[in-house]
């Protein structure tokens, strides 16, 4: 009985050695065997899940130091920022009242539900208003021929609530904010931009505050038409009124050029003339709206705000003057 087992039991392992041999052979007339195919589908799935999960606060993930990110933000921003009044441009009033009804739900004592904390309504106001002074007086140094309402566009176009946020995302100012809601809303968005402005000025002072403000919202102009930012209503009543002034004849529209008349997309290219002498043309689908362009392009050549203008002076005593000027008016 046991020299049976024993005879079967060799006779197994040379038909599993006869059997690796087999296959040795067989992957060595086939060649090595084909590396694994990687998944490449794996990293967009996990990139199409990050998008779609919900947002969460930068505080909530791990490696959180809100001290440590204020510090990176004000050397992010390469200014000198008072820290105490940094940390208070983030603090808005909706993140306090939130923390004192939570405490006020848990049973806290009444003495001890306020919190020690100030908003940034005050930094704010300051900020706001030191932006637009500023930002006036540089438009008006530049373009002294711009009227007071083509600056105060030009001012609300650049302070308004829509870029002020997009500038604030940008700059990271979200994750830093103290807010009750998340994703910051932007009109708290906008209002701790100028918060962190207030703060810049009362710890740097006007001149590296003017810079700032200079340096993030004016290049927002690039690109942009002055009658996309101004809406001008009858631009041909405003040129006659700014010719009044110059002591110039009212301009005659003239047909200069015009293109498939008969057909369903006509153009027409209307000229204005004052004493004899062309001012501006523009193009339209009709003759009012070619006319109104020709209204326009005059416009932009009495005002200095053409396409093909100076660049933008950035001449330091010129910057000084303009931010020591609005800390006065502020």
């Amino acid at each position: 009985m046991a020299a049976g087992l024993g005879a079967f039991s060799r006779a197994s392992r040379r038909l599993l050695a006869g059997a690796g041999a087999g296959a040795g052979a067989v992957r060595a007339a086939h060649g090595p065997a084909p590396p694994r195919a990687k998944k490449r589908w794996l990293r967009a799935y996990l990139e199409q899940q990050r998008l779609e999960a919900p947002p969460q606060r930068r505080s909530e993930k791990p490696g959180w130091d809100y001290h440590a990110e204020i510090q990176a933000f004000s050397h992010r921003l390469q200014e000198n920022f008072s820290l105490d009044l940094l940390k208070t441009a983030f603090v808005n009033s909706c993140y306090i009242e939130s923390e004192e009804a939570k405490r006020r739900e848990l049973g806290v004592a009444k003495e001890t539900v306020a919190l020690n904390l100030r908003d940034n309504r005050q930094l704010s106001e300051q900020g706001q208003s030191f932006s637009r002074s500023y930002l006036a007086r540089c438009f008006g140094g530049a373009h002294p021929a711009l009227p007071a309402q083509g600056i105060g566009a030009l001012v609300d176009f650049l302070t308004g609530q829509e870029l002020v946020s997009y500038v604030a995302q940008n700059l990271s100012v979200q994750d830093l904010t103290l807010c009750a809601q998340f994703p910051v809303p932007p009109d708290v968005l906008h209002r701790t931009f100028f918060a962190v402005v207030g703060a810049l000025l009362d710890s740097s002072g006007p001149e590296k505050t003017g810079i700032f403000v200079r340096d993030f919202l004016i290049p927002h102009l690039i690109g942009k038409d002055l009658f996309e930012i101004w809406e001008v209503v009858n631009p041909m009543g405003l040129l006659v009124e700014e010719l009044t002034k110059r002591n110039i004849s009212s301009p005659e529209p003239r047909i200069t050029r015009q293109l498939g008349v008969t057909t369903v997309l006509p153009l027409y290219f209307v000229g204005l003339y004052c004493d004899k002498k062309i001012i501006a043309e523009g193009p339209g689908e009709t003759l009012l709206a070619a006319e109104e362009e020709a209204a326009r392009v005059a416009l932009r050549k009495l005002y200095g705000y053409t396409e093909n203008r100076r660049p933008w002076d950035y001449s330091k005593p010129k910057q000084g003057w303009t931010a020591e000027k609005a800390i006065s008016s502020n």
